[in-house]
């Protein structure tokens, strides 16, 4: 699990181990993350965008960008909360992700909410 806090924009992230979808001898390791941001601080806010960037245990990175996530760019205003999940499929059994989601205030600054590292691990493949 990841939670960090940036201008009053928390990010919370569970990830979880998919075995029903994974195929090891195929070298296919899938995995959920369920994500929840909630809006700490004073402003109105819009996510715009989303910057993942994943290791696999390899070290091979892979960098995803978009707009917006699952289809939405959400508007939160204070005290509100976004929660949606999300998939990624990994050649090995460990790997993190980590990133950034753009946002934007009603007054138009922008900034990067920081999403903290987490790791995506099959059970009892990390000591």
């Amino acid at each position: 699990m990841s939670d960090t806090t940036t201008r009053g924009i928390q990010i919370e992230v569970r990830p979880e181990f998919l075995p029903h979808q994974s195929d090891p001898r195929a070298g296919l390791w899938m995995f959920a993350y369920h994500i929840r941001i909630m809006n700490t601080g004073p402003d109105t806010v819009q996510l715009l965008s989303r910057h993942w960037i994943i290791t696999d245990a390899n070290g091979k990175v892979e960098e995803v960008q978009g707009s917006g996530v699952v289809g939405e760019q959400p508007v939160l205003r204070p005290g509100q909360a976004f929660r949606y999940s999300s998939g990624c499929p990994l050649p090995t059994s460990v790997g993190t992700m980590h990133g950034a989601y753009q946002m934007v205030t009603q007054r138009g600054e922008r900034f990067d909410a920081s999403i903290a590292p987490f790791t995506l691990a099959e059970p009892y493949a990390v000591n």
